[in-house]
């Protein structure tokens, strides 16, 4: 390998919706290659690795940092944060806007506590008037000290050309961790049912709290390629919290379901059909076997 091939890992954050998944589909050009250095953090940081002859990038998507309501969100908040550390640099994606709100706050409080590089993404810029995107940028250069600040569109490609040389100016020589043609389906099956667990989470109370885990029993993409049929079963501790996961009606299960399908089509790039099912499994978190089917960290 050429002395000058260079390679680390760069975070992505940002708020849901801000056009991660559109970004990344963007920047790899095709379904994306999804790893992961640590097995114990699966269900946290989704991997996607970006190769070209320069060097290659490995994205790491961390969970999204707010602020924690319950033990599972400080977990998740930890992670988050101590991914900043550990990254060569940080891309902080936001929307095209000048009002910056409190989440946004809290993020860039977050980033003023490490000394990774970071690069502001302004994504969105298809949606507003050229002379607006000064102002958007000088609006948020003083709330975060940027290394650099890019405004681009990842849906329409506009700018996305300039963002990979961009990153590779904070990496250093290194060796290719993956083979450029990486691809498989169990880190997406994985990531459906981080998906589903997510959704799960953020519409039920807190009496449901690490008591479920998600296996996904069949994830099939049709022939003509245009709609994936998942079928999945949320897994709970208690006959009382079946009732619950499942609402009046199925009007939870169903509203779970809608959540997590539109979050799984922007990951996949194609419709899915998403079935859930309810199942008791009493005590399943101590058995070593279902904790490792389910992608949980043994001492959570």
């Amino acid at each position: 390998m050429e002395n000058n091939y260079k390679s680390g890992f760069a975070a992505l954050i940002g708020r849901p919706n801000v056009g991660k998944s559109t970004l990344m589909n963007r920047l790899i050009g095709q379904k994306i290659a999804i790893t992961s250095n640590k097995p114990q953090t699966t269900r946290n940081r989704i991997q996607t690795v970006y190769t070209d002859e320069e060097g290659q990038i490995i994205f790491l998507d961390t969970p999204g940092i707010h602020k924690a309501k319950n033990k599972l969100g400080e977990y998740m908040v930890s992670v988050a944060e101590s991914t900043l550390r550990d990254v060569d640099v940080i891309l902080w994606l936001v929307e095209a806007s000048d009002y910056i709100g409190a989440g946004e706050q809290h993020i860039a409080e977050c980033l003023r506590k490490v000394d990774t590089p970071v690069i502001l993404v302004i994504n969105k810029i298809d949606k507003v008037k050229k002379e607006e995107i000064l102002g958007f940028i000088d609006a948020y250069k003083d709330i975060c000290d940027f290394a650099e600040i890019i405004p681009l569109s990842a849906l329409k490609g506009e700018n996305t050309e300039n963002l990979i040389p961009l990153i590779f100016k904070y990496m250093e020589d290194g060796p290719q961790y993956y083979d450029e043609d990486t691809v498989t389906d169990q880190p997406e099956r994985q990531i459906a049912a981080e998906l589903i667990r997510e959704k799960a989470l953020r519409k039920l109370d807190d009496e449901i709290p690490h008591g479920i885990a998600v296996a996904i029993d069949i994830m099939k993409e049709r022939p003509r390629g245009n709609i994936m049929d998942i079928d999945a079963t949320i897994i709970c501790e208690r006959d009382s919290h079946k009732g619950i996961i499942i609402g009046k009606q199925g009007s939870m299960l169903k509203a779970i379901g809608t959540d997590a399908r539109k979050d799984i089509e922007a990951m996949l790039g194609m419709k899915v059909n998403l079935k859930l099912w309810v199942k008791v499994k009493k005590n399943w978190r101590d058995s070593d076997f279902l904790i490792k089917n389910f992608g949980y960290r043994e001492d959570e």
